[in-house]
């Protein structure tokens, strides 16, 4: 039953996401326990992340209340997770805790993720709750009390290894963005020795969370306002942007590391040279307000992709692709379009603004609504026609959203592409001066890296 949803839930995420990446993965142990430790941007799309691409089985440990839902409940049960009590939740008992954390050393110290060598995995976010904060709350103190907790203490046992991971979306949000787990170095935990059912030590419980914090830190990114998350983002676009078409996107943890250092200038460039900082900060702003006047993209902005032999290669791959999905395309439109409006309703009534709950929201709205829409279809051809018709009914209408689905991202990317040509062909001194200005602004941001002595 675990191995089915696993595979819903990647089928679920492959669809929400346009693209998902994992890197990493080989800082995580094969065998003997470990404990995940995770940020928690994203609600209940962050732990769907870890279960399906994880190298391990994991156990989650997940709040109380979520148990208690009908559907979400059934899925936590189902993954084998853990509930945590936490006094700010209704009908919580946090003494019940204490049964919490006998339940996850359990799992650590007996295992069931099937690799043998004894010991299995569990994953907390010790921050604690999910939210839309530039930088890490201050975390909970459960991640090391239970580590301290389990850590086999015997010469020949595994030792016990915490695995921070960061959850990276791009737009998080959004439907059809990118987003990346990323694993950060293991470290084993030293083993404290306690008595049967006794706490470990404050002052070993403060030093391993200042360390989880650490580590944490190292594979998410921070920032102490969201304006410089913005402006990052924007100049990371920018430098990432190429003068030739690369043939494959770059990866995200590439761009993930890019971010990340220039988030690690971004204060000191500020505190430094505050004109400076002024400055590029204003030519990025009105580049972007001249790229969004244009309606067109700044990786668009390579004149060795408007060759006419490139060119002519790329409408007739367009026109061969919107040939041949545009009858699937357009029924899927028609069937998908009034769930796809009520998921969008539906989200933004319950989130009412949480940031961090709207695409868990989205996605489970969908898993209802969408089914809905495909069962009805049979149904009404199954009556109609017969259950055969009916049958294939079923069996096509996702198919036909899928169609849909690939042919308007084709589509929005054909016109992006499309003006980009116009104003290449047409204003071509405004195309090389969008060239020009972001060559410049490409080389202020490496002369304040090199001063800096990041570059």
């Amino acid at each position: 039953m675990r191995a089915l949803f696993r595979a819903l839930f990647s089928l679920i995420l492959r669809i929400f996401f346009r693209r998902t990446e994992v890197s990493g993965a080989e800082h995580v142990p094969r065998h003997g326990p470990v404990i995940f430790v995770l940020n928690h941007p994203n609600g209940l799309i962050d732990p769907a992340f870890l279960l399906c691409l994880a190298p391990r089985r994991v156990s989650f440990l997940a709040k109380a209340p979520l148990f208690r839902m009908p559907v979400i409940g059934f899925f936590c049960r189902a993954f084998e997770a853990i509930p945590v009590h936490r006094r700010q939740d209704a009908g919580s008992d946090p003494s019940q805790n204490r049964e919490t954390f006998d339940a996850a050393r359990a799992v650590l110290e007996r295992g069931g993720d099937g690799g043998g060598g004894g010991g299995g995995a569990i994953a907390i976010f010790p921050e604690g709750t999910s939210h839309s904060e530039p930088k890490l709350k201050p975390l909970k103190t459960g991640a090391a009390r239970i580590a301290l907790g389990a850590a086999p203490a015997g010469a020949d046992a595994p030792p016990l290894r915490i695995v921070p991971a960061g959850l990276y979306y791009r737009v998080k949000r959004t439907f059809r963005t990118v987003a990346l787990l990323y694993f950060g170095d293991s470290f084993a935990v030293a083993p404290v020795p306690l008595a049967p059912g006794e706490e470990p030590p404050v002052e070993p419980v403060r030093e391993l969370t200042a360390r989880i914090e650490r580590a944490l830190a190292a594979v998410t990114l921070q920032a102490e306002q969201a304006e410089a998350h913005a402006l990052v983002e924007r100049a990371q676009r920018l430098l990432a942007a190429q003068d030739e078409a690369p043939a494959l996107p770059p990866s995200l943890a590439d761009e993930f590391s890019l971010r990340r250092r220039l988030l690690a200038g971004y204060d000191a460039v500020r505190a430094r040279w505050p004109e400076r900082f002024a400055a590029l900060a204003a030519r990025i702003d009105r580049y972007e307000a001249a790229l969004a006047a244009a309606g067109i993209d700044p990786r668009q902005l390579a004149p060795a992709s408007y060759r006419p032999a490139r060119i002519a290669r790329y409408v007739a791959k367009a026109l061969l692709f919107f040939f041949l999905l545009l009858p699937a395309a357009l029924a899927g439109v028609v069937l998908h379009y009034p769930a796809y409006r009520a998921v969008g309703f539906v989200a933004t009534g319950v989130a009412k603004g949480a940031e961090d709950e709207l695409a868990s929201i989205k996605v489970l709205a969908a898993m209802l609504l969408f089914p809905v829409t495909w069962v009805g279809l049979g149904v009404v051809v199954g009556v109609r026609w017969g259950l055969e018709r009916g049958a294939l009914a079923l069996v096509a209408a996702p198919l036909t959203g899928y169609a849909a689905l690939m042919f308007f991202e084709r589509l929005d990317r054909v016109i992006g592409a499309a003006r980009a040509l116009g104003l290449f062909v047409l204003r071509r001194w405004a195309f090389l001066r969008l060239q020009a200005e972001r060559k410049g602004i490409r080389e202020d941001i490496l002369a304040l890296g090199r001063d800096l002595g990041l570059a």
